[in-house]
């Protein structure tokens, strides 16, 4: 067990031989943390805390009362692997949230990105990849695999169906069941999540230029109001359209992709 000097510990707290605390980490009352946990620099566990597995926490992030993180995926086809669970940098996780580690068959690790908040209930299923600067509000459920791009905002009593991908900057309604693939800066909601335009409000907030807002526009009208043939095709010929565009590039690339799913579409 490695416990840095400057670590603050609750004497209710357990801490297994094994753990490594790293410098200014504060561990509240009531709180468990198992032999293989990683945290890095002032990590808060503010109480109630669960931490287990082979998992490994970045700096400067607290976890709220009752959140159950590394413990056992919910795959039937679990057997035990040591399979991991890596947490980045200033993330905020709140009650009840769950993330659960990787399994062998889904490449053995699942990754959360840097300063994310998730809210109340969120969870994380096996092997999913987050990115960066994601807000999962909350209750919202993601399945296992699912991949999931920085900046994306996701609704309360949402989920996202295993194996789904949802793009950057995409933004997913409350209440909405996603079964199919989110183009990166979409807007989807619904029981079952269709495609209503771009996420506007997001470009905008982040400043992306006119000149590409127009240029998205125009594609996204290409691509799901005007054109004909397979969406691939029209991809490809967005992409040849607007080549010095970078988001709209994004989008076609996306489509381009492989993928196990379908897309939303409006």
């Amino acid at each position: 067990m490695s416990i840095h000097s400057e670590a603050r510990i609750h004497p209710s707290s357990v801490i297994e031989d094994g753990a490594t605390i790293g410098a200014g980490c504060v561990i509240g009352p009531f709180c468990t943390v198992g032999p293989d946990v990683r945290l890095a620099e002032r990590v808060e566990l503010i109480s109630h805390v669960a931490v287990a597995g082979h998992t490994e926490v970045g700096n400067d992030t607290r976890i709220w009362p009752f959140a159950s993180i590394g413990h056992q995926p919910q795959d039937l086809k679990y057997r035990g692997e040591a399979t991991r669970l890596v947490i980045g940098a200033r993330n905020m996780i709140r009650e009840h949230v769950t993330m659960n580690p990787g399994t062998e068959g889904g490449g053995g690790v699942t990754r959360v990105g840097d300063g994310g908040l998730f809210m109340v209930a969120v969870h994380i299923g096996h092997d999913c990849i987050v990115g960066d600067g994601v807000v999962l509000a909350n209750n919202a459920t993601l399945g296992g695999h699912v991949q999931m791009g920085d900046n994306v905002v996701m609704g309360g009593l949402s989920a996202v169906h295993q194996w789904c991908r949802v793009g950057r900057g995409a933004m997913i309604g409350g209440v909405s069941g996603v079964v199919n693939d989110v183009i990166p800066h979409g807007l989807v909601t619904g029981d079952r999540a269709r495609l209503h335009g771009l996420n506007l409000v997001g470009l905008k907030r982040r400043g992306v230029p006119r000149d590409e807002l127009n240029a998205l526009r125009a594609a996204y009208k290409a691509l799901f109001v005007d054109g004909e043939g397979p969406l691939a095709d029209r991809a490809r010929a967005v992409s040849d359209a607007w080549p010095e565009h970078a988001l709209v590039a994004e989008i076609a690339g996306f489509i381009l992709a492989d993928s196990s799913r379908s897309f939303c579409t409006p």
